[in-house]
């Protein structure tokens, strides 16, 4: 067994879930992603990864957990990493269905040795089910529920990254479902299997279109409903300099001042929620933004009630004035990166503490291009 540490902030533990242990086997993706959060929140997190794996430990997914090198074929490395779950509160793994009942780490196994623990599976189809034992990928989970489809230009879907499946429908619901069963072993004493699949938490994720179509409120074709950049109030447009600045004037007092701003008096903007007159007013707003740069609109519109914000990119978005304040980002090991999010008022997160030092380097000019 070779330890082989990420750098440790010279603190002591601190977050909501300081005391909790975590015992992660290593990934990629989403389950790291959930391990990651869950040290910023405090938990103690130990990754075991493959002998010769050459983790980078100052990565950001990687950060605030120690590494410890196993192999995993060996049965003297099976009998440690179970000595090692008999002492954790969770484990959290990603391997295709089956893979830990074949190493002799299953939750029949692990459960047997540690009846409290909360046995964590991240998976894209989940375990069971006829796609199961099917390699995929993020944007094939958000492909069969529905989100895909509702995502991208008329002519296309276009993937939302690999935001919507890996992260959002999983890592996320992956965290959520580890932290209720963690709060009712603490009741029953029990422990029990969380069955995360992207594929289950992506569908979760579009509740609210279900709702709308059912509503008869929402239609399967792309840019013509409210939300997905058919209204000409809610969407995106570009500006004379290139950039792109997004509006979402959705409120009729929002979509008023909009209009005063933009300069929209003609009598055809009336209608805000005319569906019929969307295509037109959407091409008379994409006209009037291009006659000025972005800088000058969120001169005009930034701060106010319309609901505006500039698109920014990777490099731009932590110097913007109120990422810059609120501390959104922060430097680690030379790396600029989101800081740990939610938080917590009492139980501060020691990452995003431990990074605070090099926070000078992201307050420059807005727009100075540091």
């Amino acid at each position: 067994m070779l330890d082989k540490s990420a750098p440790q902030v010279a603190t002591h533990a601190s977050g909501p879930l300081a005391g909790v242990r975590i015992v992660e086997f290593a990934g990629i993706g989403p389950g790291p992603f959930a391990c990651m959060m869950l040290a910023d929140m405090g938990a103690e997190v130990v990754t075991l990864d493959r002998v010769g794996a050459k983790k980078n430990l100052k990565s950001v997914a990687g950060r605030g957990r120690k590494v410890v090198e196993l192999d995993l074929k060996d049965k003297a490395s099976i009998a440690q990493a179970l000595d090692l779950l008999a002492h954790a509160d969770a484990l959290v793994e990603g391997f295709r269905p089956g893979v830990m009942e074949r190493l002799g780490l299953g939750p029949e196994m692990v459960l047997a040795r540690n009846p409290r623990l909360v046995y964590g599976r991240m998976t894209g189809w989940g375990q069971e089910g006829p796609l199961a034992q099917a390699a995929g990928h993020d944007i094939n989970y958000i492909s069969v529920t529905g989100a895909l489809a509702a995502i991208g230009t008329k002519e296309r879907p276009v993937p939302p990254l690999n935001l919507v499946g890996d992260f959002g429908g999983g890592a996320l619901y992956l965290v959520v479902g580890v932290l209720a069963a963690l709060l009712e072993a603490k009741k029953s004493g029990k422990g029990q299997v969380v069955d995360a699949a992207m594929c289950d938490g992506a569908a979760s994720l579009m509740s609210m279109f279900f709702d709308l179509a059912a509503a008869g409120r929402w239609t399967d074709e792309r840019e013509t409903n409210l939300l997905d950049g058919g209204a000409h109030f809610y969407g995106v447009y570009e500006c004379a300099c290139g950039q792109f600045v997004s509006i979402g004037s959705i409120e009729p007092q929002f979509y008023a001042l909009l209009r005063d701003r933009a300069g929209l008096s003609e009598a055809c903007f009336d209608a805000q929620m005319d569906r019929d007159g969307w295509p037109g007013l959407k091409q008379k707003l994409v006209e009037v933004f291009k006659t000025k740069s972005r800088d000058e609109w969120c001169k005009i519109m930034e701060g106010t009630d319309i609901c505006f914000a500039p698109i920014l990119t990777m490099q731009e978005a932590p110097h913007h004035p109120h990422m810059a304040a609120r501390e959104t980002f922060v430097t680690r090991h030379g790396v600029t990166q989101p800081a740990p999010a939610p938080r917590f008022s009492r139980t501060p997160s020691v990452i995003r503490d431990a990074a605070k030092a090099d926070i000078a380097e992201l307050t420059g000019e807005w727009g100075a291009g540091k």
